[in-house]
């Protein structure tokens, strides 16, 4: 269960530092991978606690960052 989540923190860093650098949000570096790993750790204890998710752990941490890199960002941007 600790590599997992470990394995969770680190993969989605590095989907928070890849968006970042490719242009797919303008946040800043730190906060998206903050945003990542907080969406991130939302997705495993979900996981844990219904056992909903996508079957493995990596692609759960890849699914969840994305998806919170497209909510939060957005839900907070004022126009």
């Amino acid at each position: 269960m600790f590599p997992v989540m470990i394995g969770t923190i680190v993969i989605a860093g590095i989907v928070g530092y890849a968006s970042e650098r490719t242009g797919f949000t303008r946040n800043g570096i730190l906060p998206s991978i903050i945003i990542c790993v907080g969406g991130a750790f939302l997705a495993y204890f979900i996981r844990l606690m219904f056992g909903i998710g996508f079957g493995s752990p990596g692609l759960n941490a890849i699914a969840s960052s994305i998806g919170a890199l497209l909510i939060v960002p957005t839900h907070w941007r004022r126009r």
